[in-house]
């Protein structure tokens, strides 16, 4: 299975960023592959972090980076929402991450991304159905990018969809397929 994924405002930033041109590319590579397979999410929180840092830390022209912006309205981002905020409390409290960590989590997570590509969370770590990748690590070609779903037992159920309140959630992990 081919699910989405997440892209953080680390991976929006080095597309913007030519200091270091191996990140830079890979960042252009893992962003046209997602636009051609029309897998890409983010979340209006890493759209505006990204705005911010490429115009005051980069110096990129405020007009130049608001194109680069509302070019990802089409992904529709996750809003900062009722939902976002009780899914991003249950995984700050569940896997011990910071405020902003937890809500890049739980945005992917809503999204049903299994990857969530980003430099600030360790590569390879799994928040429930999300699998953080580095995608300065992990090669856009590599077969690892596809990822199945498969189902936890009944004691793993517990998860972001029954803190937002959704009906009882079936239970699934991301694992990087064989196949």
């Amino acid at each position: 299975m081919t699910a989405p994924s997440f892209v953080d405002a680390s991976v929006l930033l080095y597309t913007q960023d030519h200091r270091d041109l191996v990140k830079h590319r890979r960042a252009e590579d893992w962003l046209d592959s997602l636009w051609r397979s029309s897998r890409g999410r983010t979340s209006i929180q890493a759209l505006s972090e990204f705005y911010v840092t490429s115009t005051r830390k980069l110096g990129i022209a405020p007009q130049t980076t608001w194109a680069e912006v509302a070019r990802y309205f089409a992904w529709d981002p996750q809003p900062v929402d009722e939902a976002l905020l009780r899914a991003a409390r249950e995984a700050e409290v569940r896997y011990t991450l910071s405020w902003w960590d937890s809500m890049i989590v739980a945005a992917a997570q809503l999204q049903e991304c299994a990857l969530l590509l980003t430099e600030d969370l360790q590569d390879g770590a799994v928040f429930g159905t999300v699998t953080v990748r580095s995608p300065f690590t992990l090669d856009v070609r590599e077969a690892g990018t596809t990822y199945a779903v498969e189902r936890l037992g009944r004691e793993a159920e517990f998860g972001v969809r029954a803190a937002i309140g959704m009906a009882r959630p079936s239970a699934l992990r991301c694992r990087p397929s064989t196949t």
